[in-house]
C-alpha cells in the first residue's frame, strides 16, 4: 500500500499559472531567453522535489492571504515526473528557438502552456496520467498508484485520500 502525502495543490496551481504567463510573455515578447528562464526553474524544481514557481505562493501569495493551502493526500512522485517531462519540452523548445526553428519551438512552448492551463484549471495533469500508467505497465522507478478512487491524472478530492 502506498503511503501518501498531504500536498499543497495550491503551490502547484500557483506555478503552473506562473508557467502560463512567463510563456504568454516569452511568446509575445519573442523572448527565447525567458523560456530558458521557466526550462531552468521546471529542472531546478525537479531535482529539488517543488513546484517550480511554488515560492511565488509560499513567500507572496499565501502570506498576503490571496491563495490558502489547499491540502490534499497524494502521492508527489507523478508531480514531479511531470515537472521534469514539462522541463524536457521546454528546453527542446528553447533549443529550437535559439537554433533557427522558432515555429517548432514556439509550438512546444503552447503545448505547455495548454498542460499547465488543463492542470491548473481543469485538474487533470498529462505528466501525473503518464507516470501513473508506466507504473501499471511495471516500468521501473514507476511504482507509485493513484489515490484511491481518482483517475490517473486527475487532482484528488477532499474526501478521496483513504486507501
Amino acid at each position: 500500500m502506498d503511503e501518501l502525502k498531504n500536498i499543497d495543490h495550491s503551490a502547484i496551481v500557483v506555478s503552473q499559472a506562473t508557467m502560463i504567463v512567463l510563456n504568454l510573455i516569452a511568446f509575445v515578447a519573442n523572448q527565447p531567453w525567458l523560456v530558458v528562464f521557466v526550462a531552468a526553474m521546471m529542472l531546478f524544481g525537479t531535482l529539488v522535489g517543488s513546484p517550480a514557481f511554488g515560492f511565488v505562493y509560499r513567500l507572496v501569495l499565501q502570506p498576503l492571504g490571496v491563495v490558502r493551502p489547499h491540502l490534499l493526500k497524494d502521492n508527489p512522485e507523478p508531480h514531479r515526473f511531470a515537472q521534469g517531462l514539462g522541463w524536457f519540452f521546454m528546453s527542446t523548445a528553447a533549443l529550437c528557438l535559439f537554433l533557427g526553428l522558432p515555429i517548432l519551438g514556439w509550438i512546444l512552448v503552447w503545448m505547455v502552456i495548454f498542460l499547465a492551463a488543463l492542470n491548473a484549471f481543469g485538474g487533470f495533469c498529462l505528466g501525473c496520467f503518464i507516470y501513473y500508467w508506466l507504473a501499471r505497465l511495471g516500468a521501473p522507478g514507476f511504482v507509485k498508484t493513484p489515490p484511491s478512487g481518482v483517475f490517473p491524472g486527475m487532482r484528488p478530492r477532499r474526501g478521496s485520500d483513504e486507501r
